[in-house]
């Protein structure tokens, strides 16, 4: 088993598809909620939020299950990987049930009675999405770890394409239906992944080799099996929840430099998420791929290799975009405001943004390969140590010496070169090629 800069490619853009699919829902959301009002834009915000903080549980818990199928399948042994997905599919259902009903007990910290009402219509209907959304990112790692990942994009289009019909008609009362509003929102994002999920269920069924992974076939709960992926999946959650913590905390600070500053980040925020989809695809498709080759025992300068491939397919794809942004900076900011005021006080943010791709596309490719190794809990302590060092830069550039937004933005150059620096230290330095 090798991986090519084609092959690599060929797992890498569905997954890419599929983020970029996945994120034209919270576009979908926003658009139609806005031509509803105010009170409802900002609570389906909010309470999006709270349900993506929920969500991201059990999407790191799956990143665990996605490693340990990818290894199975690179030793061949592929009738252990249908045992592996039907013990985290019981976890992921319990917790799903767990998390239903703590979406009550959330909506209380909203302070304003309108958007608390709002708010609490809203995840009352989305909450039921959390059965459908887990078992779909568990399908979801499963095709990474087998490295088919073309379903992921069929998946993803008749995700988006569910999601704007059931919100037409569900928010605004079309064909007879009563409108809803936010209510219509959360239930049409739910519908959407219900069918998200019927999907990979049809396709699984009609497509895939079902007694070649031993699929659809274990239905009893086996404890020594579940600690197997409890050790590594409950790291990659503790990960899920601290990665996007950076985000809040830097936020929190940029708050104190005004209101400019804060508009200015929230746009660098949304420009830069753009651009990190690129690196989350080749990310999670190298976690897959270290996972894989060491499945199959190939040696250290072989991963060492598709790693390399990998970041430099992240740089082939991301640095056009790079250029262009760079060179007509103007253009992509005034599709988030119309004060070119606000716009040129953002120029000097935006390169700054921009030249962070350069540490943050290999950084967070390595750190993936780390998780891809099966030593979550090292990946873990690294994310730690990032993240500390990360928060003592923000809080001393901002918080004391009151620095402009545009070098406060270099904390991003911290935070990927710190990956990078201990990743690139571990893969290099550490006898980490053993089976799991």
């Amino acid at each position: 088993m090798n991986f090519s800069y084609k092959q690599i490619w060929l797992i890498a853009y569905p997954i890419l598809i599929s983020l970029l699919m996945e994120h034209m829902i919270n576009v979908t959301d926003t658009a139609f909620l806005g031509h509803v009002g105010e009170v409802e834009l900002g609570a389906s915000a909010l309470a999006g939020v709270l349900y993506m903080a929920i969500y991201m549980l059990g999407f790191g818990f799956s990143i665990g299950v996605q490693i340990l199928i990818a290894r199975k399948n690179g030793e061949r042994k592929y009738g252990e990987i249908g045992g592996i997905f039907m013990q985290g599919a019981f976890f992921l259902l319990a917790l799903a049930a767990v998390m239903f009903f703590l979406c009550d007990s959330i909506t209380t910290l909203i302070s304003s009675d309108q958007v608390y009402a709002a708010a609490s219509s809203y995840l009352e209907w989305r909450r039921y999405g959390l059965f459908f959304s887990f078992i779909a990112i568990l399908f979801r790692a499963f095709y990474i770890g087998i490295t088919e990942t073309r379903t992921l994009t069929l998946n993803s289009i008749v995700m988006v394409l569910s999601n704007i019909v059931f919100n037409y008609i569900l928010i605004f009362g079309k064909f007879g239906f009563p409108a809803l509003g936010i209510a219509g929102a959360a239930i049409g994002s739910s519908l959407a992944e219900l069918v998200s999920l019927l999907f990979y269920v049809a396709y699984t069924w009609l497509k895939v080799d079902k007694k070649k992974y031993a699929l659809f076939q274990q239905f009893s709960f086996k404890l020594s099996e579940f600690k197997r992926i409890w050790n590594i999946s409950c790291w990659t959650m503790l990960q899920s929840i601290l990665f996007p913590s950076q985000w809040f905390l830097f936020f929190i600070a940029i708050e104190h430099l005004g209101e400019r500053p804060l508009a200015i980040a929230n746009i660098m925020r949304s420009i830069n998420t753009c651009f990190f989809m690129a690196i989350f695809a080749f990310s999670d498709t190298t976690s897959s791929m270290v996972s894989n080759l060491l499945g199959s025992g190939k040696e250290k300068s072989e991963i060492w290799l598709a790693c390399k491939r990998a970041i430099r397919l992240t740089y082939m794809i991301g640095i056009p975009f790079l250029l262009l942004s760079a060179l007509f900076p103007t253009v992509l900011l005034q599709i988030y405001t119309n004060s070119q005021e606000l716009v040129q006080a953002a120029l000097p943010t935006m390169y700054i943004m921009l030249l962070g791709y350069l540490l943050s596309a290999p950084g967070l490719v390595l750190f993936n390969a780390v998780s891809g190794t099966g030593n979550t809990s090292r990946s873990m302590k690294i994310m730690l140590i990032t993240i500390s060092i990360y928060v003592v830069y923000v809080v001393v550039m901002v918080m004391y010496l009151q620095v402009d937004v545009a070098i406060a933005w270099t904390s991003e150059y911290i935070y990927g070169g710190m990956l990078l620096l201990l990743s690139y230290l571990y893969l290099k330095s550490e006898n980490w090629n053993k089976r799991i």
